[in-house]
């Protein structure tokens, strides 16, 4: 950057120009609308590959639930949210008023999440052309779009797309921040924090890297703005995620009780869930090892690299606990950064042609992998389209549901049908005492007593996990009962993961 020319010290005027610059050329007009554009192209990148194919998955249990709660009323909406899923509360909120817009279609529940991530990418880039010039820049974007798990969740019908979007927001903002720390730059990073909390509590984690890093500049620098700037904006972000942190933490052992300590021999895996791809993550590590042989931009590289792997470690730590919070998906705001790492190091090799061929191999050994998530079983296994068909052919009004919950209600099979029976195939679910709407939960409240709640059913449609002969045999034993002591199956018949049974009361 040239320096600017210095002040007059008579302070006389300065004489007036008697010429005026030449006029920029057609080349540096171009170079400078490339600058300032850099992000649209890794912007439409992740678009593009974000709703390819969105059509096709179909949703799975987490999605499901999101359908479920986005449908509701707002009142219902908040009764919910009392009983569960408060740290996804924001995000259900938003999907209420989407869905209330523009329907609820596969590709329409999924697009916000393709947008979140079209707007991470434009972080990412910006935030590498801060630290790392226009080629990192470019190189980091790209590289973003095409990482699997970016794909994967862009067509995720969940919160981790805008928690990737707050979270490399917050990155941008704060080295933003860090040049000028005015109030007005911190103010904007406070937002993005709440916004990060508001969406998925454990990414906050990722501001204790942010703390290392303000701490490392404050003590070069000894600026009274870093010092008091960075702490009063994480306060005030965090302020209105405390009554969201209350009654998370009265949920969390219901919601996630089920995630068992890391240990290491599970590390290979969870680098593969976090970028989609075994080989795309063995790839993307081994770019951001580059700069730490850099002689100078070691400092940057640094700092982006605490961002990117000290929320997975302390998160390891924090799991060793009580409470587990590691798992690949809620550590997925990382991606961003590992990305920016990965990119500068590409962007660092020379002859340039070098960097992007290193770009074009990390792309390609993703090919797989985004072939494989557009499929039909991406998201899940059970085949639930193929099963409300069955239902919907031979459909009578009364007819009775079953569908399997005993041990695994959180396989969400009852959502899983509803959403894909045309509204006018409506079925009673005869073993729900409460559905999951009137008990304002996710899951329904078992029928006490399956006999006498089978009572004036005279035809019932019974969905279970598996290929047995027995329609019944995955069912709870007193559900089992019930059904065989009055009704005998008249259809049996099997799609991937299901079987689907009419029974008829004899």
């Amino acid at each position: 950057m040239t320096a600017p020319l210095p002040a007059l010290e008579t302070g006389a005027p300065a004489p007036r120009a008697t010429c005026q610059p030449p006029p920029p050329t057609r080349p540096d007009r171009a170079a400078g609308l490339l600058a300032r554009t850099i992000w649209l192209w890794p912007a439409l990148l992740t678009l593009f590959l974000g709703t390819r194919g969105s059509w096709r998955p179909q949703l799975w249990r987490d999605e499901l639930a999101t359908w479920s709660a986005a449908t509701r009323s707002i009142g219902e909406l908040f009764d919910l949210l009392r009983h569960v899923d408060a740290s996804s509360g924001a995000y259900y909120l938003l999907m209420h008023g989407w869905v209330g817009l523009f329907g609820d279609s596969a590709t329409v529940l999924r697009l916000p999440s393709a947008l979140a991530l079209t707007g991470a990418a434009i972080f990412v880039t910006l935030t590498a052309r801060r630290l790392f010039g226009l080629t990192s820049a470019l190189i980091s974007g790209l590289l973003f779009a095409a990482v699997p798990a970016v794909s994967r969740y862009a067509q995720e019908a969940r919160s981790y797309a805008f928690v990737m979007l707050a979270v490399s927001m917050a990155a941008w903002l704060l080295f933003r921040a860090l040049e000028r720390p005015t109030l007005l730059r911190w103010l904007p990073y406070a937002v993005a924090v709440a916004a990060a909390g508001a969406l998925h509590l454990v990414s906050l984690v990722f501001l204790a890297s942010h703390a290392v890093i303000v701490a490392m500049r404050w003590w070069r620098r000894r600026e009274r703005g870093l010092l008091f700037g960075f702490p009063a904006a994480v306060v005030v972000g965090l302020l209105p995620v405390v009554p969201l942190m209350v009654l998370g933490q009265r949920q969390v052992a219901r919601q996630i009780s089920m995630l068992k300590a890391p240990e290491l021999h599970l590390l290979p895996g969870y680098w593969h869930g976090l970028f989609g791809s075994a080989l795309v993550s063995v790839g993307v590590l081994a770019l951001c090892a580059i700069p730490a042989g850099w002689a100078r931009g070691r400092r940057q590289a640094f700092e982006i690299g605490l961002i990117a792997a000290l929320p997975i470690l302390l998160t390891w730590f924090l799991s060793k606990g009580e409470i587990s919070y590691f798992l690949d998906r809620y550590q997925l705001y990382t991606v961003p950064a590992w990305a920016v790492l990965a990119g500068a190091g590409l962007g660092s090799l020379r002859p340039r042609g070098v960097g992007a061929a290193g770009l074009a191999v990390v792309l390609l050994l993703g090919v797989p992998d985004q072939m494989r998530l557009r499929t039909t079983t991406s998201h899940e296994l059970t085949d639930g389209r193929a099963a409300a068909k069955i239902i919907e052919g031979g459909y009578r009004p009364g007819d009775g549901f079953v569908p399997l919950r005993g041990s695994v209600p959180w396989m969400m099979i009852d959502f899983e049908i509803a959403y894909y029976l045309p509204e006018h195939v409506r079925l009673k679910d005869v073993f729900a005492a409460k559905t999951p709407l009137e008990r304002a939960d996710l899951f329904a409240q078992p029928c006490e007593q399956p006999a006498a709640c089978l009572a004036g059913t005279d035809r019932v449609w019974v969905v279970t996990m598996g290929e047995a002969d027995d329609p019944y045999a995955e069912l709870p034993a007193e559900e089992a009962a019930a059904l065989r002591a009055s009704y005998r199956p008249t259809l049996i018949e099997h799609v991937r993961g299901l079987t689907v049974s009419l029974s008829e009361r004899r």
